[in-house]
């Protein structure tokens, strides 16, 4: 997906041109529609906020300039995304809209000029922290807490009642008996997503990726006592029903007085340079801030001039979000250090002088490969400037010149792995230095770690800190080892309690009945993905099939080549290999492949594509099906594709399907074709 961040936006000339707009916008409305479930509804988040906006105002700008081309489904018309399902659907009596996203001073101020031309020059404006959590509305009867819901996609969204009761700053009755419907940001304190971090990993769990997500998540527990541990907290800032008043501050007095928790900083301005200073302010004091923020909201205070300016499908018009650009520090690499992967890759690892970088501590980053250290000149002691990729991924972009004193050192490649001191190989036509020797200790780790994750074996409570105190017990020399662990060997690791170490060997043991594709996931192969394991699970009756299967045996199956045809055959030829496939099986792992178990060849020699939101069954589940019939499951659509199965919401693949004129058919149509 990052690929598409890169491409250059251009601007169409005539009418020859509106293949290519097509083309943008199709692309376009994929990536957002992609990046909006990432976020919506499985509260992952891979790019920032900021580059996330830019897609978005680029869609608009196309749709504004080519109207006719705006498809009736286009993400600009919708606010959030659908809901998960897990809790009753509530139909919000007020749209929950979003914010239009400015990304400049110039935007705003243009913003600020049209509202003073319509209203006059002393018009008021409203500039407040933007909270950086998860939108609710709570509804409050003869002042009783009687309902909360998340935003949804605007219209609808989903009843967490109880959860929302866990909130301390969640008031079950108000000072008044007024009958009220409010909207607010529910967010995790920087305090607690620490705490909560330091806790899951101590106990060998995935930590979570950042506070946004980790409320969100919360959010959507069905675990009442696991909300109320997170210590939730919540900021309201507008009234949507129930309550009249004049101005947006009059209403917000309103809501401190019967007992609601309001947004802290708010600022009433007039003229756009003090509402510039007011969004520069809010900049400054981002580090600071007990809680994280994505930007600058700018309201109108007037509410009878909002009802005047009205709204559009998906924004009021009265309201902009300034957005500030990713964020950026200053910091000092105080050395270079290497990591080995699971695969034997050496990587660059830069240590910093801690530096807190859009929420989170950062002391640790990868330098990605020796070329990229050198490209940029990198050196030990040097000044640099971090940036957080997504707001997840910590990187160095770039090295600050100026505030070199020449006493930096300049970093030299290693030549031997770092851990085992095996002579390290660089292979031809890569940019990466490998260690060759598969007993390294260091590739024990990271394959240990790459076995028991969620794609792989998902071995629950097996986290870095357990594989790591299990290795230097000498517990574990390889992931086989993993099965042979025992009570006593578990549950006197340190942090680790009884009750923990009972867990993760159920999560053991409920793991050898995985299908094969996740346990040759888990084994590491070079070049073989999920994709492949899959592939190799469903042309082999079993492992041993595959391991004494030739080089042109799997060099014919459908989607390999060579490379990936020569990998699987070393590393089946290995001696340690077929070690630990005998300890494997000696414990009872599956090792029978999916070969027989196909239902049916009725959809055999034919390729689907899925698209769209379905009610009966997952995407996922959908593939599973149509593979059990032997067909084929596909990403992208091409001349290739025979059908495109589509549900509700359909995007770009369903425009495509159209274009090329591929047979596009509904989840009941699939169903009839393997009756």
């Amino acid at each position: 997906m990052s690929d598409f961040l890169q491409m250059d936006f251009f601007e169409p000339s005539n009418d020859e041109e509106r293949k290519k707009v097509i083309d943008e916008m199709q692309l376009l409305i994929k990536q957002i529609n992609y990046y909006n479930k990432k976020y919506y509804e499985e509260d992952e988040n891979e790019i920032s906020d900021y580059a996330y906006d830019k897609l978005t105002v680029r869609l608009r700008e196309l749709e504004a300039k080519y109207p006719d081309l705006k498809q009736k489904d286009s993400p600009t018309t919708k606010v959030g995304g659908k809901t998960k399902k897990i809790f009753e659907e509530v139909t919000h009596n007020v749209q929950m809209q979003s914010l239009q996203d400015v990304f400049s001073f110039e935007e705003v101020e243009d913003f600020v000029d049209k509202v003073c031309e319509e209203f006059g020059k002393d018009t008021e404006f409203v500039v407040e922290t933007k909270i950086d959590g998860l939108s609710v509305s709570l509804e409050y009867e003869n002042g009783i807490l009687v309902r909360g819901s998340t935003r949804g996609d605007g219209f609808v969204g989903e009843d967490i009642t109880q959860n929302v009761m866990q909130i301390k700053d969640i008031p079950h009755r108000l000072n008044s008996n007024d009958t009220v419907e409010i909207r607010g940001e529910v967010y995790l304190p920087r305090k607690e997503f620490e705490r909560i971090n330091n806790l899951l990993l101590s106990q060998g769990k995935q930590q979570l990726a950042n506070p946004r997500n980790a409320a969100a998540g919360t959010l959507r527990q069905l675990n009442t006592e696991l909300v109320k541990s997170r210590n939730l907290s919540i900021f309201v800032f507008t009234i949507l029903k129930g309550m009249q008043f004049t101005t947006d501050t009059e209403s917000l007095e309103y809501l401190k007085s019967v007992g609601i928790k309001t947004i802290e900083y708010m600022k009433k301005c007039i003229g756009k340079e003090q509402v510039i200073d007011a969004i520069k302010e809010i900049g400054t004091l981002r580090d600071s801030l007990l809680y994280d923020i994505d930007g600058a909201v700018i309201n109108v205070n007037n509410l009878a001039y909002r009802v005047e300016m009205g709204k559009t499908e998906k924004v009021p018009k009265w309201s902009v979000a300034y957005k500030y650009p990713p964020e950026r520090k200053e910091t000092k690499v105080l050395d270079i250090i290497m990591q080995v992967g699971r695969t034997g890759q050496v990587t660059p690892m830069a240590v910093l002088e801690p530096v807190r970088v859009a929420g989170s501590v950062i002391s640790k980053t990868t330098l990605h490969n020796f070329d990229y250290i050198e490209e940029k000149d990198i050196r030990i002691g040097d000044t640099v400037i971090i940036e957080k990729a997504g707001d997840v991924i910590p990187e160095v972009v770039g090295v600050v010149l100026d505030k070199r004193d020449n006493l930096e050192e300049r970093f030299l490649p290693p030549t031997v792995c770092p851990v085992c001191g095996e002579i390290l190989e660089r292979e031809e036509d890569t940019v990466a230095l490998r260690c060759t020797n598969s007993e390294c200790p260091a590739q024990v780790y990271r394959s240990i770690i790459h076995f028991a994750s969620r794609d792989c074996m998902d071995i629950s409570g097996l986290g870095e800190s357990i594989v790591e105190q299990l290795i230097d017990k000498s517990l574990l020399d390889d992931v086989a080892d993993i099965y042979y662990l025992k009570y006593d060997d578990i549950v006197g690791l340190e942090r680790f309690a009884k009750k923990s170490a009972v867990n993760l060997l159920d999560a053991i043991n409920i793991s050898k009945s995985n299908s094969l594709d996740k346990l040759l996931f888990g084994l590491g192969i070079r070049h073989i993905g999920k994709r492949a394991s899959k592939i190799l699970a469903e042309n082999f009756e079993d492992i041993y099939k595959l391991m004494d299967a030739d080089f042109e045996e799997i060099n014919a199956l459908e989607d390999f080549g060579e490379t990936m045809a020569e990998s699987v055959v070393e590393f089946f030829s290995k001696e340690k290999t077929r070690e630990i496939i005998k300890k494997l099986e000696d414990v009872g792992v599956n090792l029978k492949g999916n070969k027989s178990s196909k239902e049916s060849e009725k959809l055999k020699d034919k390729t689907f594509v899925i698209t769209g939101s379905f009610d009966k069954y997952t995407r996922n589940e959908i593939s599973e099906i149509i593979e059990k019939h032997s067909g084929k499951v596909s990403s992208t659509v091409s001349k290739k594709t025979d059908f495109v199965v589509v549900g509700e919401d359909a995007g770009s693949k369903l425009t495509k399907a159209q274009e090329l004129g591929i047979e596009t058919i509904n989840l009941e149509e699939l169903e009839d074709m393997i009756k």
